[in-house]
């Protein structure tokens, strides 16, 4: 889970949703455990093929938010239901079990100093988008235009590519979700990616709300791991019976994660209308987010054009 929203968290520091994420990395995995099955394909060549395709589906998503206008919220939700048609179709809605390599499944299983090496992957990862967003002019560029998109076009950003581009690297990075959890697991059902998704998203909302005020990587893995263990708690509280532990409690997380993110967002814009303008003729550029899909108080970036060209 905490892969998939690091992948939630790219398109959101542009100011869209990507709503496909969990039957992505469900497509991904049944592409991994297909042509290992009927091809001969080694996993490392099956695991490319799939995050590449996955890639593309991206492009498609930017493409119909970007060119056509659709709000992403409504156009990934799309996506995500044409994947789980697919997935359903190369799997024949049948389980996959048994066809993934040993060296395939060791790179998900084996231990580096007791630790499980999928930490390793989910740190490496980490490390890398937060470096971008963090220290890089793409990152900034990512946050201007979720802050206020307007504003950043008209500072010389390219908005319409940071959210397509936002949407590929948000199914990349889902895709190689599925592959991790293909070593990991094993195994392949049309159960996994899609009961991910709610929980991801809270990881992303409530890491906004604890650092920064915006979507940040740190923040994600933090909340990620919180939910886990209030998961966790809550299952070992009751003896018994608590097949409707998890939904609860990952649909009531999403819903505070949300109304902590828009308090903060309105407290933000608030102090800013206190103070009144930081420099001779400037203005404030609002803390809302694209109207095509993110929520209030989730990006603070002041869209300065100085900044934005530097």
């Amino acid at each position: 889970m905490a892969v998939l929203a690091l992948a939630l968290l790219i398109p959101l520091t542009a100011g869209v949703f990507d709503l496909s994420v969990g039957n992505m990395l469900a497509f991904s995995l049944v592409i991994v455990s297909w042509f290992q099955a009927n091809t001969g394909l080694n996993g490392f060549v099956s695991s490319v093929l799939a995050v590449l395709a996955c890639g593309a589906v991206g492009f498609v998503s930017g493409l119909v938010v970007v060119r056509f206008r659709v709000d992403s919220f409504i156009a990934t939700l799309g996506m995500s239901q044409i994947l789980a048609a697919g997935t359903l179709y190369i799997s024949s809605n049948k389980q996959i079990v048994g066809v993934l390599s040993p060296t395939f499944l060791e790179y998900g299983r084996k231990e580096i100093l007791g630790i499980p090496v999928v930490v390793y992957y989910l740190v490496a990862l980490a490390l890398v988008i937060w470096y971008v967003l963090a220290f890089t002019p793409l990152g900034r560029h990512l946050f201007a235009t979720g802050a206020n998109a307007e504003a950043a076009r008209l500072s010389g950003v390219r908005t319409d590519r940071l959210v397509w581009g936002s949407l590929v690297g948000s199914a990349v990075i889902a895709g190689i979700a599925g592959v991790i959890y293909g070593a990991k697991i094993g195994s392949f059902s049309n159960s996994f990616g899609p009961p991910l998704l709610f929980p991801a998203f809270a990881a992303v909302f409530f890491g906004s709300t604890q650092f920064k005020s915006r979507p940040n990587v740190w923040g994600t893995l933090v909340a990620v791991y919180t939910l886990a263990f209030g998961v966790k708690g809550l299952q070992l509280a009751f003896a018994s019976g608590v097949y409707w532990i998890t939904p609860l409690f990952n649909g009531v997380a999403l819903v505070l994660a949300v109304a902590l993110a828009a308090r903060s967002g309105a407290v933000a814009r608030r102090r800013r209308s206190l103070t009144g303008p930081s420099g001779a003729g400037a203005e404030p550029v609002p803390s809302n987010v694209r109207s095509n899909g993110a929520l209030p108080g989730l990006a603070s970036v002041e869209a300065d054009a100085g900044a934005l060209r530097t």
